[in-house]
């Protein structure tokens, strides 16, 4: 699904424009961004839990060359979907 295809099941479900749900996925994403960056986390019981992870440091092989490489240590975000929405996958 991309994200026009999201605007458009938004704006057919709460009967709003397309504008208006475009408007309002993308400040559901950014309060969803600053919440996941100032605590850390991001939970919605029935979704599931965003979280920081870190990565150690490691090393790795460039495929093309075969070279050793370092692969410094990093932040991502995971996800860790809700019992319900894994039961319904």
């Amino acid at each position: 699904m991309t994200k026009g295809d999201l605007i458009n099941v938004v704006a057919r479900a709460a009967k709003m424009s397309k504008r208006g749900a475009e408007g309002a996925i993308d400040a559901t994403f950014a309060a969803l961004a600053r919440a996941i960056k100032k605590d850390k986390r991001f939970q919605m019981s029935a979704f599931g839990t965003f979280s920081v992870k870190s990565r150690k440091a490691r090393m790795g092989r460039n495929p093309r060359t075969g070279e050793v490489i370092n692969i410094k240590a990093s932040r991502t975000v995971g996800f860790k979907p809700a019992p319900r929405l894994k039961k319904g996958l």
